[in-house]
């Protein structure tokens, strides 16, 4: 059988061996090891590694051989193959910037994703949705009652369950999510701020940035959690502005680094680059 290319990923309590078992490990399985990235943490006393290697065996074989070593080392682990894309639902509301942009990259091969749906609470980007031949699902939030929102999020896990979603994308998708949704999507689910938080909070952040004369603007993609807007940070990018710019140029470029930070934390998220450590991530470029 020819050698097909695989991704591991891991993280477990640092001891002194690991390294040694995960290649032996690996070479049992007749692996050949292309690239090797890891780190351990001295403060959390956690050990994190990523391996690109080739293989004859199947996945499932692999697993096999992995799940002994994975209980042994108490290991929190995933191997896959390093040509699969992820499958990707993307959450919109009705600023378009980032979607259409991650929508751009998927279709020039730029992003190892697939997106089988969009979900929106707007019927704004159907037609946008449409031309990319792309099924579009309008689970609307009329009045926001308690009542409504739990069945709008059913709706959403049923959508994920059927489409066998592995990361969800909030490209943009102006509800804050409950925190049963949070922690049913933990460490797979990705948002996009303007990097002004906590300081501009609510609406028009750069029109407040603006009126107090900051002299950089950012954006962070971050792991969606139960609190807003703090989730572990995959991403940030900043830019340097000044007097002479006026609160639509901050607009502009701000939404232009909400677009860069947020594919550079799903490229990475699909890569399998990215693994969480408590409040932060390790993330092996």
């Amino acid at each position: 059988m020819a050698a097909q290319r695989y991704v591991l990923k891991l993280s477990c309590p640092d001891r002194p061996g690991i390294v040694h078992a995960v290649s032996g490990c690996l070479l049992v399985a007749e692996g050949n090891i292309l690239s090797s990235a890891q780190y351990g943490d001295p403060d959390a006393q956690r050990f994190f590694m990523r391996i690109e290697f080739e293989s004859p065996q199947t996945l499932a074989v692999l697993r096999q051989a992995l799940a002994a070593l994975g209980r042994d080392l108490h290991m929190e682990w995933s191997v896959v193959a390093s040509s699969a894309k992820m499958r990707t639902l993307l959450l919109v509301s009705q600023f378009g910037h980032c979607l259409n942009d991650l929508l751009f990259r998927v279709q020039s091969q730029h992003l190892n994703i697939e997106v089988p749906a969009i979900v929106s609470n707007h019927r704004d980007f159907e037609p946008l949705a449409q031309s990319h031949g792309i099924a579009f699902h309008h689970l609307p939030l009329l009045k926001a009652t308690p009542e409504q929102k739990a069945q709008q999020e059913q709706a959403l896990l049923a959508l994920i369950e059927d489409l066998q979603i592995e990361l969800v994308v909030l490209a943009r998708y102006m509800q804050v999510l409950s925190p049963q949704l949070c922690e049913a999507l933990r460490g797979r689910a990705i948002n996009i701020h303007h990097g002004l938080l906590p300081s501009f909070k609510g609406a028009r952040p750069y029109h407040q940035a603006h009126e107090r004369g900051v002299k950089l603007i950012g954006a962070t993609a971050h792991y969606v959690t139960a609190d807003l807007d703090e989730g572990p940070i995959i991403e940030q990018e900043v830019a340097r502005i000044d007097h002479s710019m006026s609160p639509q140029q901050l607009v502009a470029v701000g939404r232009d680094l909400e677009c860069l930070a947020l594919a550079r934390a799903i490229q990475w998220q699909a890569e399998h680059r990215v693994l969480l450590n408590g409040q932060r991530t390790v993330v092996f470029r």
